[in-house]
Parts: C-alpha cells; sequence; structure tokens
C-alpha cells in the first residue's frame, strides 16, 4: 500500500507492507520493520532493521483528527500535522467523523465556514492572507512558529476568506481558530 502524505508542506511517499508477522514501512524510500500495538487509544510503536532483528526504537503515538481535515500525529509528545493526499479505500471512519463535524463533505468540498485552527500552542509569525482575499487549495494562510519550527497552514480548500482572527506575533493555544473560509 502506498500513501501520499504532506508534511512541512512537502509530499512525501509512505509505502507498508506486511512481512509475515511484522510489518515494513518505507519513508521516501528508506525502510523500517514497524511493529505497532493500540493501548487506550494511544499506539506504541517499536522500529527496527528491515532484514530483521531486535527492534531498536520505541515511540508512543497519537492521532488527532483536526476540523481542516488534516490530522495531528503526535509522536512522544512532539505534535506533527500532516495531511494524506490520497487515502486507499477512501476516509478512514474517524477522518469522516471529523469532517462530518465541520461541514466538509467526502470530495473535499464544504458546505459552509471552515475554521482553519492552530495545529498546537505557538506564536503567529505570518499572517499571509487578508479578510474578503480568494485563496486557492493549498495555498499558504498563517505561519505558525511552535517548539523553534515554522508550520506553513494551508487552505484544504478554495475559498473565500471571511474572518482572519489573530495578528503577527500573537500567541495562541492548541485549537484556536486563525482564518475561516466560506
Amino acid at each position: 500500500m502506498t500513501i501520499e502524505i504532506e508534511l512541512n508542506g512537502a509530499r512525501r511517499q509512505v509505502t507498508l507492507r506486511r512481512e509475515g508477522d511484522r510489518w515494513i514501512a518505507g519513508l521516501d524510500g528508506r525502510e523500517v520493520a514497524v511493529s505497532v500495538a493500540e493501548t487506550g487509544g494511544q499506539w506504541s510503536m517499536l522500529i527496527g532493521p528491515p532484514e530483521g532483528g531486535p527492534y531498536d526504537s520505541s515511540y508512543d503515538i497519537a492521532f488527532e483528527p483536526v476540523a481542516t481535515g488534516e490530522l495531528i500525529v503526535h509522536v512522544n509528545g512532539v505534535a506533527v500535522p500532516l495531511t494524506v493526499a490520497n487515502e486507499p479505500g477512501g476516509p478512514k471512519p474517524w477522518a469522516k467523523a471529523a469532517r462530518a463535524r465541520h461541514g466538509i463533505r467526502d470530495g473535499g468540498a464544504a458546505e459552509g465556514p471552515l475554521a482553519i485552527v492552530a495545529p498546537m500552542p505557538g506564536r503567529i509569525v505570518k499572517v499571509l492572507v487578508k479578510l474578503n482575499e480568494t485563496v486557492v487549495a493549498r495555498q499558504p494562510l498563517v505561519v505558525v512558529e511552535a517548539m523553534k519550527m515554522e508550520n506553513e497552514l494551508r487552505a484544504p480548500r478554495d475559498g473565500t476568506v471571511t474572518e482572519v482572527r489573530v495578528r503577527e506575533g500573537a500567541s495562541v493555544e492548541a485549537n484556536t481558530v486563525l482564518v475561516v473560509l466560506r
């Protein structure tokens, strides 16, 4: 299975395949063996060499769907926003539920306003749009700095900016509405 994701503004290719009792996961061609177990809504992931041998790294992972259709993956407590560009077999049930709560149909079109929210606490570095500006899908809207990394938040679909709720230099909490599109 191959999945395309967008991570930090770049398209990446993730591959997954079963080999016996383990999974082989690849990111842009680099492969590792992966063992994953779910416990209480969180996932524990062990990583090792693809050719076999002991697992040498461990990560705690949690998934958080966001209103924009993005997914925040928390890896050992660090939030990493990403977008799944192609979902094999269609959107997953948790993704469908999150999209439905925010008026987004599976085709990506929205039935109403769409809030662009901060994926994590941080500081607004740059607001790239103005009120009533027309934007296209994947256009950068806001740059948020969190944990010394800049995250460029993009429009998930075409639309018009109906609200800009932040200004440059402002501190924001996770899930704070930054921009609203219609």
